[in-house]
């Protein structure tokens, strides 16, 4: 039997009947579409997505996004929210709607976040060729704009004919669904063969389940890894986002109590242990802890768990300076097992952490290096609580009306509930976020940072609440990354999607700014200021009024002007039901604290300036520091 049907609608149809199932709990894979329609999907999938609403508004929901780049963003985040079990598809025009999307497309793909990208394609037939927006190549007929999502996507193919739409939609769904090999797919539609019907086979449109494995450890490689466990002194867990993914906070809790080894976290695996538990040691590397840091240079072995080791993890690969540092590399993905000549053990995070502590058994770390730990976590937690209220000294040389970044980091972690979300991508906020928020609950910090791009706090907030309806999602978003992408606020006002959006601004790019001064350049460029008469950028500040901008989306917005303002300004925000914004001036000359770490940003080797003169000695310095990280193989 055969149905006949577009292949639009047979795309809409199929996704809508699709599922993942992991530890025997089934949901759907594609919650819903996020769309902007143009002339290249209006009649294809657009048709197709109305006609499925009007036929049931609940097989596969329609949300207006506002801009290309930030419905991929929304998406990416509800895929992690929901551990990468479920995600949305994001249809686009043809030409600049779609390429729009490739930002989009590379951060899922690095971040491993599994997202379906449907950009609209030139006509099959070239009948109109070339048609508004198409590229035309002198080399090659079949070559288009959407040729850009190769390299930032984990599959791609385009469906030229409506003979291969099946094979393109069970290859896209295996990837999406492949802890190992998911992120950005991309399936490109010519408008053509969007809209041509087609007969097909009645089974494609059953419903079918993707089932999400937990791949086991190898027993012998379990072994070889309690033996380095077992002669180490100074072991250092480095937890990632896969602990998160896997659902392992439980084992790796577990773990680290029975074994004592202390815990540092990765920007993705912050939360993997609340803050406060006695192995915690917080973030690690370049954006890390002194006491996570402290640890990781005298590390004799180093036990990363679904880690990718990036350079802010290794802090350039100047963190873990024992001189016969070993590695221990828990991941499902045999690529990163293999980092720094570690011992590959790849393997789901959770059923890793439970073989190697039933092989462990009642093998624990010294008494010594556990109190050395504590001491060192106790130390760091006082530094905490200093920049989240800090001394007279420091407050006496804010200006009227201004805090600190620390005093509203602090302010929002206090007094938010454990379950809520902190949600940042860019900029300063999330290395201070790193540093100083305290974590209570696996799911309450969402920062994205293996593309750290700017404008994703917004459009990355909605798709937290759209996979966590339950709780309040805090965005912390500066004024830089607003400017970039804060159309998705009129999307949360649409779908009343609570959002509390804290608008920090400080005139101007503060992260950048500040590692423009200790590259020697000055902070040139960094601030939003007006050009003065002899030609430079170091007039005036900029008028732009924020709030002003954020009320004309139609969203309250809270101005404050100090502490106790902003602690009214949360409870309200906390007490109401739809989207609301926080705005707050900062200095963004008052920084968080020094991680005791370095990042490898190359300062020019010849300059006329004394300042960059003065940073290139420094960073020659810095770069002595550098390890191969290459452990020696065995036998």
């Amino acid at each position: 039997m055969t149905v006949r049907l577009t292949v639009a609608q047979a795309l809409v149809r199929f996704l809508s009947v699709q599922y993942s199932e992991r530890d025997g709990v089934r949901q759907r894979l594609i919650a819903g579409a996020l769309g902007i329609f143009g002339h290249g999907n209006v009649a294809g999938v657009g048709q197709a997505l109305l006609q499925a609403e009007l036929q049931d508004p609940t097989a596969l929901p329609y949300i207006l996004s506002r801009n290309e780049q930030a419905m991929v963003h929304t998406a990416t985040a509800f895929a992690r929210t929901r551990d990468r079990l479920q995600t949305y598809a994001c249809t686009a025009s043809v030409g600049p709607g779609s390429t729009n999307m490739v930002t989009g497309a590379a951060l899922a793909t690095i971040n491993r976040l599994p997202v379906l990208i449907l950009p609209s394609d030139v006509f099959a037939t070239r009948v109109a060729t070339p048609v508004l927006q198409e590229l035309e190549s002198f080399g090659a007929g079949d070559v288009s704009v959407n040729d850009a999502f190769r390299p930032v996507s984990k599959y791609f193919d385009r469906v030229w004919r409506p003979e291969q739409l099946p094979s393109a939609l069970l290859n896209a769904m295996r990837v999406l669904t492949d802890p190992v090999e998911t992120g950005a797919v991309t399936l490109a539609l010519p408008q053509d063969v969007q809209a041509e019907a087609y007969d097909w086979p009645e089974e494609l449109f059953a419903e079918r389940t993707w089932y999400v494995a937990r791949p086991l450890p190898e027993a012998s490689i379990v072994d070889k890894a309690v033996d380095l466990l077992r002669s180490a002194q100074r072991p250092l867990i480095v937890a990632g986002g896969g602990v998160h993914y896997s659902g392992a906070e439980d084992a790796l809790r577990a773990f680290a109590e029975r074994s004592g080894i202390p815990v540092a976290e990765t920007q993705a695996g912050k939360g993997s242990l609340r803050y406060d538990h006695p192995q915690s040691m917080g973030a690690v590397g370049s954006t890390g802890t002194t006491a996570a840091n402290a640890l990781a240079r005298e590390a004799d072995l180093v036990i990363g768990i679904g880690t990718r080791y990036s350079d802010f993890t290794t802090a350039s690969r100047t963190a873990f300076q024992h001189p016969g540092v070993k590695f221990v590399n828990v991941n499902v993905a045999r690529f990163d097992s293999a980092k720094h000549g570690g011992l590959p053990l790849v393997a789901d995070a959770r059923e890793a952490l439970v073989s190697l502590g039933s092989a462990l058994g009642d093998w624990s770390v010294d008494d010594q290096y556990t109190s050395h730990a504590a001491e060192l976590s106790r130390n760091w937690d006082g530094i905490v609580s200093a920049h989240y209220d800090p001394p007279a000294e420091v407050t006496g040389k804010l200006a009227d009306g201004l805090l600190t970044q620390g005093q509203v980091l602090g302010a929002v972690n206090e007094l938010s509930a454990a379950s809520d979300v902190v949600v940042c991508a860019a900029g300063s906020m999330p290395g201070d976020l790193h540093k100083l928020w305290r974590t209570r609950d696996p799911k309450g910090y969402h920062v994205e940072y293996g593309f750290s791009c700017m404008g994703y706090e917004i459009a990355g907030g909605l798709g937290v609440r759209l996979g966590a309806p339950d709780r309040d999602v805090f965005v912390m978003v500066g004024d830089g990354s607003y400017l970039m992408m804060s159309s998705e606020l009129a999307t949360a006002v649409q779908e009343n999607l609570k959002v509390i959006v804290v608008l920090v601004q400080n005139h101007g790019f503060a992260s950048i700014g500040a590692l423009s001064e200790s590259l020697g350049s000055q902070r040139f460029g960094t601030a939003y200021r007006k050009r003065t008469g002899d030609g430079r950028l170091d007039g005036d500040y900029l008028p732009v009024d924020f709030a002003a901008n954020v009320r004309s989306f139609g969203i309250e917005v809270l101005d404050v002007h100090s502490r106790d303002e902003l602690a009214k300004a949360i409870a309200t925000a906390k007490a109401a039901t739809g989207p609301i914004a926080i705005h707050v001036t900062t200095d963004p000359l008052i920084g968080a604290p020094d991680s005791d770490s370095w990042w490898d940003v190359p300062v020019s080797e010849v300059s006329e300036l004394p300042s960059t003169q003065a940073a290139a000695a420094a960073y020659e310095q810095s770069k002595k520091a550098q390890q191969p990280y290459v452990t020696p193989a065995e036998g």
